[in-house]
C-alpha cells in the first residue's frame, strides 16, 4: 500500500499554519539541503510540548521545496485520533510515529521528518532549552543505515524560550499509566498565563523568534550500513546528535534572548511611528 500524498497547496489548514508560523517571527537557513526529489530523512529537535512551532516551519519549508513530491511527518497518535484535525494532518501527509510508517514513506520517495526525542524532548524544563535530548533513541539510525537514506538534522531553537516548563512530571505519569493508556512517559507542569502554575493545560506562548537551520546530510547516511552492529549504529548516533548540539550552540549564541528579539521584530512591523518602539525593548 503507498502513502504517497502529495500536499494540496489549497488545504484550508496552510494558510492557518504560515499564520501561525508568523507569530513566531521565524528564520529558515540551509533550505537547499531538504533535497527537491527522492527520498531523506528529516531530524528535528523538538520543543515547546503541544505548541511547537518548529514542526509547522519545518514541514512548511519542506513542502515548498518539493511542491510536486511527498513530504511525510511522523505523529504522535493522540493527534491523528483528534477529530477534524487527524483527518486534516493526513491530508497533509502525518503519518504514525512507528517504524513501519517511516519506511514506507521512504521507500515511497519521501523526505520523513522525525524528532526522535518526542514528547520527552518536547515536555524537558525550560532550564535545558539548549540541549538535544533524543533520551537515546536509535531507531532512525537504524533505519537509515538500513535504506541507505541521507539524514538532514533540522536544528531549531526558539520555541522552547516561549512556554516555561518547570518539570516533564514523570512520576505524574506513571502514576497515571498514561505510557499504558497513550504511550506517553511525561505529564508537564508549566508556569504561565493565564492557569499560573498548571499541569498539561495550554498556556499562552511567548512571541519568541524561533531559528531553523537545516544541515547537510550527515557523512554516514548516504550509503546503507548495518543496522545490527551495535558499535556502528552508536557511532552514528553520537555523531548526529553532537553535530545538532554545535548547531544549537551556535544559533543561541546568535539570538541569546529569542523572547525579546521575537517583540522587536513584530514592533517593528507596526505601522508608521509605532514600529519606533522596536528600539526601547
Amino acid at each position: 500500500m503507498t502513502t504517497r500524498k502529495i500536499p494540496d497547496p489549497n488545504h484550508p489548514l496552510l494558510p492557518l499554519a504560515r499564520a501561525y508560523t508568523n507569530y513566531f517571527t521565524p528564520t529558515v537557513t540551509g533550505a537547499q539541503h531538504v533535497p527537491e526529489s527522492g527520498p531523506a530523512l528529516i531530524i528535528g529537535n523538538h520543543s515547546s510540548i503541544y505548541w511547537a512551532p518548529e514542526v509547522w516551519i519545518t514541514l512548511l519549508t519542506m513542502m515548498d521545496r518539493r511542491p510536486i513530491e511527498p513530504s511525510f511527518g511522523l505523529a504522535h497518535e493522540i493527534l491523528l485520533r483528534t477529530p477534524v484535525l487527524g483527518d486534516s494532518l493526513r491530508d497533509l501527509g502525518a503519518l504514525p510515529a512507528s517504524r513501519e510508517a517511516a519506511t514506507t514513506g521512504l521507500k515511497d520517495g519521501g523526505a520523513v521528518l522525525v524528532y526522535p526525542g518526542g514528547d520527552w524532548e518536547a515536555c524537558r524544563p525550560w532550564t535545558d532549552r539548549g540541549r538535544i535530548d533524543f533520551a537515546d533513541r536509535k531507531g532512525f539510525i537504524r533505519l537509515a543505515l538500513e535504506l541507505g537514506v541521507p539524514v538532514i538534522p533540522a536544528v531549531a531553537t526558539g520555541g522552547h524560550d516561549s512556554i516555561f516548563i518547570v518539570s516533564r512530571g514523570e512520576r505524574t505519569a506513571r502514576l497515571l499509566r498514561l505510557d499504558k493508556l497513550l504511550r506517553a512517559k511525561v505529564f508537564p507542569y508549566t508556569v504561565g498565563v493565564p492557569f499560573g502554575f498548571a499541569p498539561i493545560v495550554p498556556q499562552v506562548p511567548l512571541p519568541a523568534t524561533v531559528q531553523l537551520s537545516f544541515l547537510p546530510p550527515l557523512d554516514w547516511s548516504t550509503e546503507p550500513g548495518d543496522p545490527e552492529n551495535a558499535a556502528e549504529v552508536d557511532a552514528c548516533y553520537r555523531e548526529t546528535v553532537d553535530t545538532m548540539q554545535r548547531e544549537l550552540d551556535r544559533l543561541r549564541a546568535e539570538i541569546p534572548n529569542p523572547v525579546a528579539t521575537g517583540i522587536k521584530r513584530h514592533l517593528a512591523d507596526l505601522p508608521g511611528p509605532l514600529s519606533g518602539l522596536a528600539g526601547i525593548v
